[in-house]
């Protein structure tokens, strides 16, 4: 079945193109097209969509502040004519970054990467996965997953704090967040994973837990909201 998107871009040839490589490649349907970020976002709010192209400079507001105010995260591949904005799109954790002009072969290099991202996801395990085991200082520690409080990368290690210790493994965050419980565990930054039950307090672009203070991706906040119970 063809992926779902919209298009958001204020320049019309631009959307006209991108709308023929999505017809061209059989893979994509377009179900709308916007020139401004407010229209989008009203669209977005209403209708679940599995991709967004993302033009990055349009009036009243970017791209950027779009997906700041996204209530979910559908898949976004950026259309932008500056590289400059590699960076944000590494923060705001962005499938692909097309720079204008960009051929239809690599329209569709960032499309089957984005469906090869979708079918290596991993279904979150049973609410009986209530421990892991993680191999520390040459032996196998079992860490129950309510005593882990986060997981902070460090390189090619990532330290596991739990209330009274903490474990180093050789190991990645990325790695992790295809094994961990995720009705426990949700990443709210590139370089954390924390336990959803543990959180005390968010302050502005921060969390905390038990007094140690974890920055939130601007990527990961909608999603960190959308999981609490807010009354």
């Amino acid at each position: 079945m063809p992926l779902s998107c919209i298009i958001v871009e204020d320049l019309q040839v631009a959307a006209d193109y991108l709308g023929r490589c999505c017809e061209k490649s059989g893979l994509v349907t377009v179900k709308a097209h916007y020139t401004n970020v407010a229209e989008a976002l009203e669209y977005l709010n209403k209708n679940a969509i599995d991709l967004l192209f993302l033009d990055v400079e349009m009036p009243g507001a970017t791209g950027f502040e779009l997906l700041d105010q996204l209530a979910y995260h559908p898949k976004v591949i950026l259309t932008t004519s500056k590289s400059e904005y590699a960076y944000n799109a590494f923060e705001y954790n962005v499938t692909d970054f097309l720079k204008k002009p960009f051929t239809y072969q690599r329209f569709l290099d960032a499309v089957h990467k984005l469906i090869h991202q979708s079918s290596q996801d991993t279904p979150a395990p049973s609410g009986n996965n209530d421990h892991i085991f993680i191999k520390s200082e040459g032996k196998l520690v079992r860490l129950k997953n309510d005593d882990i409080l986060f997981m902070e990368s460090m390189g090619d290690y990532v330290k596991f704090v739990t209330n009274d210790k903490k474990f180093v493994t050789h190991n990645t965050i990325k790695h992790l967040e295809e094994k961990i419980n995720k009705q426990c565990f949700i990443k709210v930054h590139r370089s954390y994973i924390i336990n959803i039950t543990k959180i005390d307090d968010i302050r502005e672009n921060d969390l905390f837990i038990k007094g140690h203070e974890i920055p939130i991706s601007k990527a990961h906040r909608a999603e960190i909201i959308k999981r609490l119970n807010i009354i």
